[in-house]
């Protein structure tokens, strides 16, 4: 009997959420009480909803925490804290990969090696072996995050060439080579690419989460960019033309989202604001802001996209000084995947 694999949509029914928690031996620690807020506002809107898996460093991190959000008044019978070692916290790069098999639920962990060497990263590669699952844990050889792709839960995969063909993940590997393993490894019946497409600020290579994602079988949310003398209009106008073909041949639909205004760091660098780092949980869609002018446009396009969610704004201006934002620190987690 052939195995039959499907890669699940984001919008699978979950158990819950994982997260890796800030603290201050991490990149976080010159703004970590900013970020740990963020990080306060993301768990109490998960916990509302259904469980929340946190990575810590240790007992008093862990001490910590729980104090947070027990003065958040958040919903703490369905928080679960793990004490293990992690290099940072992008849990949507290294957490685990849900795909059924055959029907039946199995997580891949694919190896991560921090966006190319540009960070160190053995103990993030290294975590979902340690932490306890319900279902299977399948090792992969391939460098892959999960914030480079994006399903339709039909068999096609949206990503960017830019960041899966980087010879800094998978030298070794041309693009008929890497569409054969995903094609084998997640059931996959087409690849759709992205050519164009970028964010300053990002050290993805275009992680295709930062820049178009599927809502649902058949609409896509993407960052669109109308401004001209904004540095990412040409890339951005070229992605949206590609989209454009896209969804003309597959008739599916398009949700443009704006661009916000340029944010820039404290040293004068420009920040990867992006509205499609949104997080899609049971019966609510998170969405990132970042106190601009465009956060509202951005809400109301989403919950245009999402009738049957609640479209919640999370303040993520902390986490883009970091380079990311709110998809960039969660993976879902089905359910059946952890023990109850």
């Amino acid at each position: 009997m052939a195995l039959e694999r499907v890669l699940l949509p984001e919008w699978t029914p979950q158990w819950g959420v994982l997260l890796a928690w800030p603290h201050a031996d991490t990149d976080w620690c010159d703004l970590l009480d900013d970020a740990e807020a963020t990080y306060v506002a993301l768990a109490c809107a998960i916990l509302a909803r259904q469980h929340l898996r946190v990575i810590c460093r240790d007992a008093e991190h862990s001490a910590h925490i729980r104090t947070l959000l027990t003065q958040a008044g958040a919903e703490l019978a369905r928080l679960e804290l793990l004490e293990r070692p992690y290099n940072d916290t992008w849990a949507r790069d290294f957490g685990p990969i849900a795909v059924t098999e055959n029907g039946a639920l199995t997580l891949q962990d694919w190896r991560f090696n921090g966006w190319g060497g540009k960070f160190a990263a053995d103990a993030d590669d290294a975590l979902n072996q340690q932490l306890p699952w319900d279902v299977p844990l399948r090792r992969f050889d391939l460098i892959l995050e999960g914030g480079a792709i994006d399903t339709d839960g039909r068999g096609n995969l949206l990503t960017t060439s830019n960041c899966l063909l980087n010879p800094n993940r998978n030298p070794q590997l041309d693009r008929a080579a890497v569409e054969a393993q995903l094609k084998e490894a997640f059931g996959l019946r087409n690849i759709w690419w992205l050519e164009h497409g970028y964010l300053e600020g990002d050290d993805t290579d275009a992680h295709v989460d930062t820049l178009a994602r599927f809502c649902d079988e058949r609409t896509i949310a993407y960052v669109q960019c109308t401004d001209r003398d904004d540095v990412h209009y040409t890339e951005l106008r070229a992605m949206e033309q590609e989209l454009e073909q896209l969804a003309a041949r597959e008739q599916l639909k398009l949700v443009p989202l704006p661009m916000t205004p340029p944010l820039f760091d404290d040293d004068g660098a420009r920040m990867p604001a992006t509205y499609a780092n949104f997080l899609i949980i049971n019966g609510a869609v998170l969405v990132p802001t970042y106190g601009c002018d465009t956060d509202a446009a951005a809400l109301a396009q989403l919950d245009a996209a999402f009738p049957n969610h609640d479209v919640i704004g999370i303040h993520c201006l902390p986490l883009i000084v970091q380079h990311g934002s709110l998809h960039c620190v969660t993976m879902q987690l089905p359910t059946g995947s952890v023990p109850v």
